[in-house]
């Protein structure tokens, strides 16, 4: 089996897509995308392909070990011992629910603050493997937010404190403060108060 490729950064900012979504009408001020690195997939092949040139495997391998112990161990001090050791900065009772799951390739690049919760079986991810590239970003849950069983916060995205994230959304945007959002893609939730 021939040695992985390296995988190399392509420019932050990439004319050609930030032309095409402003073309298709979406306001990427200060959003995720701004906020993620992109980095070209060599040969002919999906990204993933060659995510071994983009991570070392045996680094890939004990963060898996380490975030399936995190997974089904049922205490909540281990699990944030846990993944400080792996980079995670993760604050003062912070809450992971069984099978919740932070990115297994960057775990380094998720800022979780005090008393956040995470749902059961929430995945919060820092890569994206795409077609012709993947794509790194940080992600930040803010104090007290919430973020519901099932949910994805993908690469990039910044949840505010008391922020709640409904179950099994998708989240593609940035969440504000105080926001409750829900849906695939996740959308802000209106009150029906008067």
């Amino acid at each position: 089996m021939p040695a992985p490729s390296v995988l190399l950064p392509v420019s932050d900012s990439d004319d050609s897509d930030t032309a095409d979504r402003s073309a298709a009408g979406h306001d990427d001020s200060d959003s995720r995308h701004e906020r993620t690195r992109s980095y070209p997939t060599p040969g002919p092949h999906n990204s993933l392909r060659s995510w071994m040139g983009a991570r070392s495997p045996l680094v890939v391998a004990r963060n898996y070990a380490v975030i399936w112990l995190v997974r089904v161990s049922p205490s909540l001090r281990l699990k944030n011992w846990l993944l400080r050791r792996l980079g995670m900065t993760v604050g003062e009772g912070v809450s992971w629910g069984l099978e919740s799951t932070p990115d297994v390739f960057w775990p380094n690049l998720i800022t979780v603050s005090d008393e956040a919760i995470i749902g059961y079986d929430a995945t919060i991810l820092c890569h994206e493997f795409l077609q012709d590239e993947y794509r790194l970003g940080e992600v930040s849950i803010g104090e007290r937010a919430m973020i519901g069983a099932g949910a994805v916060v993908l690469p990039g995205i910044e949840i505010g404190a008391d922020a709640r994230v409904a179950a099994n959304s998708l989240v593609t945007e940035d969440v504000p403060s105080g926001t409750t959002v829900a849906g695939v893609p996740a959308t802000e939730e209106r009150s029906n108060e008067h």
